[in-house]
């Protein structure tokens, strides 16, 4: 059977789904909050800062900042970048800690041990997705239905690279571990089915990257179609986990290194 097939007609990870009243009103309430919290939310804001970009203008004609300095202080600047991460890692930490509390075994929803196997599929999906994103980007960036986007700011001191990459492995951590494995595993519970789990994960996934542009939604639909679909195949999150934050260190490092050599980058 071909990998795509297996795709196709995979068990999903081992999820009991529950039928108490009660329990389902607690995991319909725990959902709100933490969507209220985390990407839900995000999501929202994120849809009217693309209505206010194409009241004013056009998405096209703003430049949106993944990284910004946050601070004129160097120091202060860096701790905030590492507050920024860590807030990131706390996210992941509590859509994981929510499964465990509820009684679900983390190695049967993919939150077990990474392995060493994981990483050759997940440089594969950074590939996947990648270089084909990069494209769309870029493309978009053309049509005007995209933002510019900087990465990363241009005048990057040594310490920032470092800060850089954790951001990307927070980013990762918390969107892979609450939109993937949480969401799907709380839906699948309350009974929705695979399919419409899959696509209430991908919408979800490209609402909140909207800021960037409709090319950025639409990328990021398709990659958590992808990505989620890869999940309920495998009931392995790491190779994702990995691929997000091997795609987002390329970007964002990249960035910073090539932004002084290369005047048309936006910055």
């Amino acid at each position: 059977m071909t990998f795509w097939n297996r795709l196709r007609h995979a068990p999903e990870p081992r999820v009991a789904q529950v039928h108490g009243r009660a329990e389902r009103r607690a995991l319909i309430i725990e959902l709100v909050i933490v969507g209220v919290l985390t990407f839900g939310f995000s999501a929202v804001g994120a849809a009217l800062a693309l209505l206010e970009a194409q009241l004013t203008g056009g998405i096209g004609s703003t430049t949106v900042a993944l990284n910004p300095v946050r601070s004129k202080v160097a120091g202060i600047d860096a701790v905030q970048q590492l507050m920024s991460a860590a807030r990131l890692l706390a996210i992941g930490a509590l859509g994981v800690y929510l499964l465990w509390r509820s009684g679900t075994r983390l190695p049967d929803v993919g939150l077990g041990r990474p392995r060493r196997r994981d990483v050759p599929p997940a440089l594969a999906l950074a590939a996947l997705i990648g270089l084909p994103g990069l494209g769309l980007v870029v493309v978009s960036g053309v049509l005007g239905l995209n933002a510019d986007l900087v990465a990363a700011p241009g005048d990057t001191p040594w310490w920032r690279y470092g800060t850089l990459v954790l951001i990307a492995i927070g980013n990762a951590v918390a969107e892979e571990v609450i939109v993937v494995a949480y969401f799907l595993v709380r839906l699948r519970q309350l009974g929705v089915s695979q399919s419409a789990a899959l696509a209430g994960s991908a919408l979800l996934r490209g609402g909140y990257h909207l800021y960037q542009g409709f090319g950025a939604g639409l990328g990021n639909v398709v990659m958590g179609l992808i990505f989620a679909r890869w999940y309920q195949a495998t009931a392995r999150l790491w190779p994702l986990v990995i691929a997000h934050a091997v795609i987002d260190i390329v970007a964002f490092v990249g960035y910073a290194a090539l932004a002084p050599h290369l005047s048309w980058l936006p910055g």
